[in-house]
């Protein structure tokens, strides 16, 4: 481990004299790669440094004890216990540091919300969930932008709701929020106040690029029909709305979102192609095993992951057993407490399945 955290060291050296060299400065996207793989790099490299710098302070203690001074044994003698928490927390955090990382990791994504059981309670959820994304996403100031929404209903929300959200570390964070959502509340429509419980489902795609994944344009039809909202009620006198059908899996995506055609072709696109890419590492990831699909979390999405219950004002993560009796922050965007501990949950994980 230690000589390929030199390489590293090495190579983070290397990039430094890089960005400073003015062949590369008159250069922007060659300055953009560097930059960007001395900022990956950079969490590594300081962790390393101070492991080194304890691990030498620790001995420097170590090499005291064995002098005459008393005085100076009885003070190195309290700080040896603490240069050893620091040094084994520190080597803690270069093998989190040196798993293999997910390439998916700095991409957009897809967020895809749909109502499963319950109903016009169901969609009215799917909008709940969709404003607490989207509220998060606006304090990580990333760029939310709804590409497909299809109404539930008189009550109001979503059958289903598609969107982009783009910005640094948007899938890193999200890619752990795929699954089942369940609700449980009392419905407004509930005249004896009983309490309903709902599911929606919630699908995180890591936005593909068009190299990843060549289709072929004879396995899509593609249709164009009127934008319409609420109600049926025509938004748009032009066939700007499009239908596309990827002919060997069946899959349908419709975008309606833009007045033009061109631009709901482009967007609904985008989405066929995360989709299909999402099938295809699902299955790639099935023929190694199911340990390495949980792993890259890409699991099965339709095990309950979290309970909202409004009634003990709760929400529940069943992966991890954490609660929080904050639903209302929750639900108005404050969920990076739960992102945080359901990354250091499948990192420790995969560092337990990385050991030899």
């Amino acid at each position: 481990m230690f000589s390929r955290l030199k390489e590293i060291e090495a190579r983070y050296r290397e990039l430094e004299q890089l960005l400073s060299d003015p062949a590369v400065l008159g250069n922007n996207v060659l300055y953009q790669k560097y930059a960007k793989e001395h900022s990956t790099l950079l969490p590594l490299v300081e962790t390393f440094r101070a492991y080194e710098k304890a691990v030498s302070l620790l001995q420097e203690d170590q090499a005291l004890l064995q002098g005459n001074d008393e005085e100076l044994q009885a003070i190195v003698r309290e700080e040896i216990p603490r240069l050893k928490e620091s040094v084994a927390a520190l080597q803690e955090k270069l093998n989190f540091l040196l798993l293999p990382r997910d390439p998916n990791d700095e991409k957009n994504v897809f967020l895809e919300i749909r109502a499963g059981t319950g109903g016009d309670e169901a969609g009215l959820f799917v909008e709940d969930l969709f404003r607490m994304y989207a509220r998060f996403a606006e304090a990580s100031g990333w760029k939310v932008e709804i590409i497909s929404s299809t109404p539930s209903g008189g009550m109001g929300g979503f059958k289903e709701i598609i969107a982009l959200i783009a910005g640094q570390g948007s899938y890193s964070r999200l890619k752990y929020e795929g699954g089942v959502h369940r609700v449980q509340r009392v419905p407004v429509t509930e005249a004896q106040g009983r309490i309903h419980t709902s599911a929606v489902t919630v699908a995180i795609l890591p936005e593909a690029e068009e190299v990843e994944l060549n289709i072929d344009p004879n396995d899509l039809r593609i249709d164009v029909y009127h934008s319409s909202g609420h109600g049926g009620q025509s938004v748009n006198t032009t066939d700007s709305a499009v239908r596309i059908t990827h002919l060997p899996t069946g899959m349908i995506v419709t975008c309606q979102d833009e007045k033009s055609q061109l631009k709901n072709k482009h967007k609904a696109m985008n989405v066929l192609r995360s989709r299909l890419l999402d099938i295809a590492v699902r299955e790639h990831d099935a023929e190694i095993s199911e340990t390495r699909r949980n792993q890259v979390g890409s699991g099965d999405r339709s095990e309950r992951i979290r309970t909202y219950n409004y009634p003990q004002g709760r929400v529940t993560d069943h992966r991890i057993g954490l609660t929080s009796y904050n639903l209302e922050g929750f639900l108005s965007g404050d969920l990076q407490f739960m992102i945080d501990a359901l990354t250091t949950h499948f990192r420790t994980d995969a560092l337990k399945k990385a050991a030899p």
